[in-house]
């Protein structure tokens, strides 16, 4: 049986709330579980201590028996010092979009023209003198 600690949603429309859980893997995201193992409330601030909480002798205790994090509950138990920090790499998520780099050229022409008019008159000026 392969064995989860996941986040299974709870709370109304536009209002979530999660449960961490360990479950099946073969389960619905709502659905079976086996135990309960905490709380997540996404929209208290990051700050408060309300936002997480997680019985952490029952995490480590399915941990042992061989259940695999999913991402963000894996992040949670890294905030927690529970699991070591991954390395983890994303080298397009700073790179800019089609139309933001094309609004950026636009931009960047648009200001060489500028500059260029700017620099025309003066030229004109000193050739007068």
């Amino acid at each position: 049986m392969a064995m989860k600690i996941r986040l299974a949603r709870g709370g109304s429309k536009k209002r979530p709330f999660y449960r961490i859980v360990a479950a099946d893997s073969r389960m619905p995201r709502d659905g079976r579980f086996i135990e309960k193992l905490g709380t997540y409330n996404p929209l208290l601030a990051k700050d408060s201590e309300e936002r997480v909480k997680m019985d952490m002798e029952r995490v480590q205790y399915w941990l042992d028996q061989g259940a695999q994090p999913t991402d963000r509950i894996a992040r949670m138990l890294e905030a927690a010092g529970v699991l070591t920090k991954k390395e983890r790499s994303n080298p397009k998520k700073a790179v800019p979009g089609k139309k933001a780099t094309d609004r950026a050229e636009e931009k960047a022409a648009k200001a060489a023209e500028a500059a260029e008019a700017a620099a025309a008159p003066a030229e004109e000026a000193a050739a007068e003198e």
